[in-house]
């Protein structure tokens, strides 16, 4: 049992010092004297049973999903360091697959036991530096099928491009040339 509490104990200490970096969890702490920890993990554990029994599963998945990855993103932008850039960057496109894989497959999904728990805890899994996730999943899956098709893909939007500067060009001509446009 006293390996247990002092397990916990250090864990917590951990998330406290995580936490104290954040100005809005100190502040809360002082106002309400609850410890910011205990905050944490009450938001936490609050935010688990509403997706664990659906109470707005998929917008606080979503939101697990964009908002710190969205701010962190925000934070390696405003700083000079690359590899911050890069693993935000990698994060985006993976989740960007996601969603459209989600897309497609959304009505057999919405079946799956938990699904939005699953999700949430994928997300986590995807941007938390402990896991790096999103890493693992672009290095092995989609960098491999991006670098197999890049050429095609750069020969379709080069295609792209010259049909639409020739169909705008076409009519622009044919504009000018109408006497009906004064």
């Amino acid at each position: 049992m006293e390996g247990i509490q002092s397990q916990f104990k250090s864990y917590n200490a951990q998330l406290d010092k995580e936490l104290s970096k954040y100005t809005i969890f100190n502040t809360v702490e002082k106002r309400t004297n609850v410890p910011k920890t205990y905050l944490a993990l009450g938001v936490g554990a609050f935010m688990f049973v509403l997706i664990f029994f659906d109470f707005a599963g998929q917008l606080l998945s979503n939101l697990v999903g964009w908002v710190y990855p969205a701010y962190r993103s925000f934070k390696a932008i405003e700083t000079t360091e690359k590899t911050d850039d890069t693993q935000w960057l990698t994060y985006w496109a993976v989740y960007g697959f996601v969603a459209l894989v989600e897309f497609f497959s959304n009505l057999i999904l919405y079946w799956v036991p938990f699904y939005y728990l699953i999700k949430t805890l994928f997300f986590l899994w995807l941007f938390l530096p402990q896991f790096k996730g999103a890493q693992t999943l672009y290095t092995r899956f989609l960098r491999p099928a991006l670098l197999q098709y890049s050429g095609d893909v750069d020969s379709g939007i080069k295609h792209i491009k010259t049909t639409l500067k020739a169909v705008a060009h076409e009519g622009v001509s044919a504009a000018l040339a109408d006497p009906k446009i004064d």
